[in-house]
């Protein structure tokens, strides 16, 4: 089977508006996430080896639907909309020392392990402020300006592609990203106060 080319490209700039307008134009309908904290950003630097890790284990599935996450070597935190009888629902995945108690209103405890803690919810809003009070938002991304969360399986690829080329001189700190069936981006912001924006793009050749 024949494995298909990608395509890269960089676009670099000093100016914040002008490198979320070039985002933004590029991801047209495409779902995305933005940082929680601009200032704080997300770091990547492990992001791979936890998707990786709570697929292993199984956190997190490839067919889940994205609304916020904070994924990091030594942790993970995520919000994820699944199909259950026929119907959304949201489920707040962590560990178990980073979530508070939950409302038996809002939502109802799956499972209470030593590592980890599962909550599922039936609106988006009382998940996603769950998610909030657990993770304080840290480091986190959050479904943001799009008609629908990204698909982790779309996540995982274009990510992955991204760091398997030669990398640019990029701090890895995501202020953005999209993520889509043909292709993904990410905009990274600088490294230190003066450096560059950073945009990169990539996708399936021919699409």
């Amino acid at each position: 089977m024949t494995v298909p080319a990608i395509s890269r490209a960089t676009f670099t700039t000093h100016d914040r508006a002008e490198a979320l307008g070039r985002f933004f134009t590029r991801a047209g309908e495409a779902p995305r996430v933005m940082a929680y904290d601009e200032d704080m950003g997300c770091p990547l630097h492990m992001a791979m080896s936890a998707i990786e890790w709570t697929i292993a284990v199984g956190i997190l599935n490839d067919a889940d639907l994205v609304h916020a996450a904070r994924l990091t070597g030594e942790a993970a935190a995520a919000l994820v909309e699944r199909q259950r009888d026929g119907r959304r629902t949201f489920l707040y995945m962590g560990p178990r020392m980073d979530a508070p108690p939950a409302d038996p209103h809002e939502g109802t405890v799956l499972f209470d392990e030593p590592g980890v803690r599962g909550i599922e919810f039936g609106q988006r809003a009382y998940a996603l402020a769950h998610f909030l009070r657990a993770t304080q938002g840290a480091g986190s991304v959050i479904s943001l300006l799009s008609r629908r969360p990204p698909q982790l399986l779309h996540i995982r690829r274009w990510i992955a592609a991204i760091f398997e080329g030669p990398p640019a001189d990029v701090s890895n700190i995501m202020l953005a990203g999209w993520f889509a069936t043909t292709g993904g981006g990410l905009l990274f912001a600088p490294a230190k106060p003066g450096e560059a924006y950073v945009y990169q793009e990539v996708g399936s050749e021919g699409d």
